[in-house]
């Protein structure tokens, strides 16, 4: 007998996680096209508030937060299914169910701050800030719900990896981003509690 273990394992273990990993396919899929769909509103409102003589701050990181984000999807398909991770029902279960509840808090945010909603950090001068939703009970609900997804939406399928991964990369693109958003509202006069400006983080 030629023995080839390295071959087989990998092939048992993709082999075993390939039922549950369709269906996360499809949810990796439907994460996917939501975040398309928040770059095309995001890019309208951008148009809107430029219209308005608002000012773009922290267009260096953008590109960066772009990537990462993306990565976080890819890291989310191949780590699963190369290294052929299990799905772990409570471990699964429980990550969708955090995931499920990030995209409820994002798209509370969006509604709450509608056109001033952006993925890019505007300030529209003369417009009053926004306390109502969210942002009544959080400073930045929308990095709330960007760090409970990043951790929450890889482990559904058990990609650790990404998850760490993502976390650590995100914790310090959100010290910059914070950092822009407060700037941004300390020149336009606006910074109190809760800090708002026209961003995902945060309203102005």
């Amino acid at each position: 007998m030629i023995p080839f273990p390295a071959v087989t394992s990998s092939a048992a273990a993709s082999a075993s996680a390939s039922p549950a990993l369709t269906p996360y396919l499809v949810l990796i899929g439907l994460v996917a096209a939501e975040r398309l769909a928040e770059l095309i509103t995001a890019r309208r409102h951008t148009a809107w508030s430029l219209a308005r003589g608002g000012r773009e701050y922290g267009r260096g990181h953008y590109p960066a937060m772009v990537a990462l984000h993306t990565a976080l999807l890819v890291g989310c398909v191949v780590e699963p299914w190369a290294a052929g991770r299990p799905f772990v029902p409570l471990l699964g279960w429980s990550a969708l169910a955090v995931a499920l509840a990030a995209q409820g808090l994002r798209w509370w945010c969006i509604a709450t701050l509608g056109k001033r909603w952006n993925t890019r950090v505007l300030v529209v001068p003369g417009l009053p800030l926004v306390e109502a939703g969210p942002y009544r009970l959080l400073r930045h609900p929308n990095y709330v719900a960007v760090v409970a997804e990043g951790i929450a939406l890889p482990l559904v399928h058990s990609a650790w990896m990404t998850a760490l991964g993502f976390t650590v990369l995100n914790l310090m693109l959100l010290r910059v981003r914070i950092g822009c958003e407060d700037a941004a509202l300390t020149d336009g006069g606006r910074l109190r509690a809760p800090a708002s400006v026209h961003s995902a983080g945060a309203a102005s």
